[in-house]
């Protein structure tokens, strides 16, 4: 039988190899991307790896915060094509397909908007406004950071409405943080997609988890506090939280524990399997009895909610609030201590390659 300290070498070994075998596949992929490009696009889609354009993001509508880069409306077929390879390369299954449903869902967004207009359920003005805003499949942005062929360190940005995507390259290693996904409506009540979710689990978890605590546990975990309007760790805040709030994993049942490791695994799980592990392995080395689970608002669907998952290695934000009473309108976002944008692993390769 392997010793703890054996299999802990064996497996960071494999999992070292495997993101390294990631890397080469990342970088094969873009390549192929970019190689689709006609000169325009490419000299549109390429930025310094200097740029500040690398580590800023925003989840508004393209009316609200103009991106840079070749939009995703505008690419070929066969750049399209390549593009999907792409994310299904640095996505998982589950994670591919909510990216692209997001997407979707902002076509759908506009047709409902459209709906309410013709039933009078708005007014000129406010439809005019809401039409500048540009919601639309085809309105994400693409950018790369650096050199991807010849460079070791590189990025890439995907982003528009409810989606920012930050992937950074550093030797071997890679980043995947910031990561955020919403979806507005968060279920769709109307036209031929009535009853998509995009963002199920996230919510349906959250609820499971929070109905499992008993009253004292449910008083320690809510905090008294007005429902967020968007997530704390928004662009315009701080980009890390230092206090933990709610209650602690040790303070749960084994089933309860449980509950709350299917919910973190929902939002991990959105990256490929081997990037996914990593994260994972990192939360069982510390423990779920170090995590943090905080909750604000009501305990049923459809009512103005948020949850906080944190420990001292990653922030999980959920949000979800919407016009009067009907909450129907998802934030998220995943955050790695420290790595945002490849902080940590930047710094790590630069001390390794010192001259």
């Amino acid at each position: 039988m392997l010793k703890p300290s054996l299999f802990i070498l064996l497996f960071f070994l494999t999992s070292c190899l495997a993101l390294a075998q990631d890397v080469k596949a990342l970088k094969n992929v873009t390549v192929s991307f970019i190689e689709t490009l006609p000169d325009e696009q490419k000299s549109a889609v390429e930025f310094d790896f200097s740029d500040s354009l690398r580590t800023k993001w925003t989840n508004l509508p393209l009316g609200l915060a103009p991106r840079s880069g070749v939009k995703y409306g505008d690419l070929s077929e066969d750049s399209k094509i390549k593009f999907h390879k792409m994310l299904s390369t640095i996505l998982s299954s589950q994670g591919y397909l909510k990216v692209f449903s997001i997407m979707q869902v902002d076509d759908i967004l506009h047709e409902i908007m459209e709906i309410a207009y013709q039933r009078e359920q708005m007014n000129e003005n406010t439809i005019k406004m809401i039409r500048t805003l540009d919601w639309d499949y085809g309105n994400y942005f693409i950018a790369l950071l650096g050199d991807v062929e010849k460079d070791d360190t590189w990025g890439l940005k995907f982003e528009g409405h409810h989606i920012s995507l930050n992937l950074t390259v550093s030797g071997d290693r890679f980043s995947m943080t910031p990561l955020f996904l919403g979806s507005d409506p968060a279920v769709v009540e109307v036209t031929q997609y009535a009853g998509l979710r995009p963002l199920s689990k996230e919510e349906d978890y959250g609820f499971w988890f929070v109905n499992t605590l008993d009253d004292a546990q449910k008083a320690k975990a809510t905090l008294s506090e007005k429902v967020p309007g968007d997530i704390l760790t928004s662009p315009g805040r701080d980009q890390w939280i230092k206090e933990f709030k709610g209650i602690k994993g040790s303070e749960l049942n084994a089933d309860q524990q449980k509950i709350l490791h299917y919910l973190i695994e929902e939002y991990v799980n959105n990256l490929d399997h081997p990037k996914a592990e990593e994260y994972l392995a990192i939360l069982h080395a510390r423990g779920m009895d170090e995590v943090y689970f905080s909750w604000i608002g009501s305990y049923e669907p459809m009512k103005a909610h948020y949850y906080m998952i944190h420990s001292p290695d990653f922030i999980i934000e959920y949000d979800n609030v919407g016009f009067l009473d009907n909450a129907n309108h998802i934030h998220t976002i995943w955050r790695e201590n420290g790595n945002d944008f490849g902080e940590d692993i930047l710094k790590q390769h630069r001390l390794a390659h010192q001259h």
